[in-house]
């Protein structure tokens, strides 16, 4: 038997992989479609695992059960869905985890879902070497489709938010010591943990896009998450769509206080866990849609071309010699 190990291939080689035993297209995107008689429903499932995507330093309970939940309803949101039926919860836990742990875990969670809507519908428990909190998560799918193949040459690209925050707040849960090089903004510190801690969503971004959209023979808009960075996200879009991304540097948008250099860069583009959307439009839409949301911002626009990532100005190029978040 070949020992091929995961290490080797990758997460993205063993999604697509593990996509031969699917139907076609179900790994295109973060969520599965299902077609039902009257709605369609969007099927999404993220799991955060112990010492890989957190651990107690990092992270309280209720701080992880609002994350795993937002996790989830990032990717049900970057489908176009536009209500979060509800959730199941699988638990794996070493049998000496106290239950004030679990106790936390699902205010956390209710937290969460108290916020952005749905249910808990169920769930399983198992017993294991390290905590592992596995959701999945439903939503129906809107009249607007978000899929990562949908991005089109001459297309905008937009991002909400900010990216690297959270990458920040987890490198200070971390006692990462910044300080020999520069002293870090207080407010930034605040807002970076907040980020990591208690990341959000943005459940108005399909009606600003409907209320923005001018062409209503537009059914299908590319989109995604930054949940593994932002040039993941921007890889993954560019791939799905055949297409080439060209980004303007000086257009991304940062906080005011971010540091300068080409770690903070690095930490801006290959962060992860940061849930923003990053998607594309028609031009017109876009700037009708910065116009009305101050939190989307250009960055950029799809180009004919092979699948691919570059700056306008080519100096900062090398920055794209990094490799994003793996799993394996």
């Amino acid at each position: 038997m070949h020992k091929e190990k995961l290490e080797a291939i990758g997460e993205k080689e063993l999604i697509n992989r593990l996509g031969k035993f699917m139907p076609k297209n179900q790994i295109s995107d973060d969520c599965a479609l299902i077609n039902i008689k009257n709605e369609n429903l969007l099927v999404n499932t993220d799991s955060l695992v112990e010492n890989v995507h957190f651990n107690a330093m990092t992270i309280c309970p209720g701080d992880l059960g609002w994350k795993a939940v937002v996790s989830n309803i990032s990717d049900l949101l970057s489908s176009g869905s536009k209500k979060t039926i509800g959730i199941t919860i699988s638990l794996v836990l070493p049998a000496k985890t106290e239950w004030i742990w679990v106790e936390e875990l699902y205010k956390g969670i209710n937290k969460a879902l108290k916020e952005y809507g749905g249910v808990i519908l169920g769930g399983d428990c198992s017993k294991g070497d390290a905590k592992i909190i596995s959701i999945t998560a439903f939503g129906i799918q809107g009249e607007l489709e978000l899929r990562r193949n949908a991005c089109k040459p001459g297309d905008i690209i937009l991002t909400t938010g900010i990216h690297g925050l959270s990458k920040l707040g987890f490198l200070i849960q971390n006692k990462i010591n910044f300080y020999n090089e520069f002293s870090l903004n207080e407010r930034l510190i605040i807002k970076s943990i907040e980020h990591f801690c208690r990341p959000r969503v943005y459940p108005n971004f399909l009606n600003n896009l409907l209320k923005t959209r001018s062409n209503k023979n537009i059914k299908r808009i590319g989109c995604t998450d930054s949940s593994d960075g932002l040039f993941q996200a921007l890889q993954d879009l560019a791939i799905a769509s055949n297409c080439k991304a060209i980004l303007s540097y000086e257009k991304l948008p940062k906080d005011k206080d971010w540091p300068r250099g080409d770690k903070w860069d690095e930490y801006y583009f290959f962060g992860g866990e940061d849930y923003e959307l990053v998607f594309s439009l028609p031009e017109i839409w876009a700037k009708d849609l910065s116009k009305l949301d101050n939190d989307i911002n250009e960055i950029g626009f799809f180009a004919d071309g092979e699948p691919s990532i570059e700056f306008k100005d080519n100096k900062k190029n090398k920055l794209f010699n990094n490799r994003p978040f793996k799993h394996f």
